[in-house]
Order: structure tokens, then C-alpha cells, then sequence
């Protein structure tokens, strides 16, 4: 199923990246709490397994928390999924602790599009303010490379 995702303004967060694995993996990565604690967070920061709390469907929840990697400081991130539909879409309604302020009420929409081997996300985020829009984007940008890494050092994408 294909959806449309609102329009993006100055104040969202909208990122198209390619995955070299298939989509029922990208999507398990995304949607199981071990795999997503193996790459989700910018440079220096991890996701203590602990901390993750996926409940897979609408009103379910996806929780975790991004661990400062020197200080181990905690930045807590609580969702509700608001949409749900394996492997092609996911919805969360998040609010966060940031190290520059608290984000409350921002949605998360990540379409997975299939091409073959590999996997094309659209992730559209928002509203944010200026500040918190491009550390977003930049945590993202990070991420997506832990990620590929991950995905990498697991070839046969039996995840």
C-alpha cells in the first residue's frame, strides 16, 4: 500500500536513503529491539538493549533510550504507533529528551519501498524547530551509517 505523506515544510525532517538489503530485513531492524539496539543513534551515543520497548502494532509502543557513550547520560525517546502495515509502512507519535531541549508530539512516518535486493526508506519527521530539525537530520544521517555497517557484516540478511 502506497501513502501519501503530508508535505514537507521548513520545519520537518525528510530523508530518502537506500539500503543494500531486502525489505523484510530493513523493516526488522526498524521494528525488533535487538537489531535496532545495534545501530539506531548518532556517532558516539548506543542504545542500551534494556532500553528498547517495541509492541508492533497501532496503539502499541516503541520505546528507547540513546546512551551518551563517554558521559552515559540517558536521552529517553517514548512512541505510539499510530500506523502499522508490514513491511511498508510505519507511523510513530514520538516525544524525546534531547541534550538541546525536549520534542513533543512528532511524528515519524518511514515507508519502505522494495527494490529487489535493496530497500529505499522515505523518512518524513516533524515539526521540529530549526535547531532540533538539523540535529535530527544529522542524528539520521549517522545512524543510516551504523546501520549500513550492520547490515554489511550480516550478508546473508538472515536477520
Amino acid at each position: 500500500m502506497t501513502r501519501e505523506l503530508p508535505t514537507t515544510t521548513e520545519r520537518d525532517v525528510f530523508i530518502t536513503r537506500a539500503f543494500d538489503a531486502p525489505r523484510d530485513v530493513v523493516w526488522k531492524f526498524w521494528t525488533q529491539p535487538e537489531l535496532i539496539a545495534q545501530w539506531f543513534g548518532p556517532t558516539a551515543f548506543s542504545v542500551p538493549l534494556d532500553t528498547v520497548e517495541i509492541d508492533l502494532r497501532v496503539g502499541g509502543v516503541w520505546n528507547l533510550a540513546m546512551a551518551d557513550d563517554v558521559t552515559g547520560e540517558r536521552f529517553p525517546i517514548q512512541g505510539i504507533i499510530t500506523a502499522c502495515d508490514e513491511p511498508e509502512y510505519l507511523e510513530i507519535t514520538l516525544s524525546a529528551q534531547t541534550g538541546v531541549g525536549d520534542v513533543d508530539n512528532v511524528v515519524l512516518r518511514i515507508q519502505f519501498h522494495d527494490h529487489g535486493d535493496k530497500t529505499r526508506i522515505t523518512l518524513h519527521q516533524g515539526p521540529f524547530d530549526e535547531v532540533q530539525r538539523d540535529l535530527t537530520v544529522q542524528g539520521w544521517e549517522l545512524s543510516f551509517v551504523k546501520l549500513d555497517t550492520v547490515l554489511d557484516q550480516n550478508e546473508e540478511h538472515d536477520a
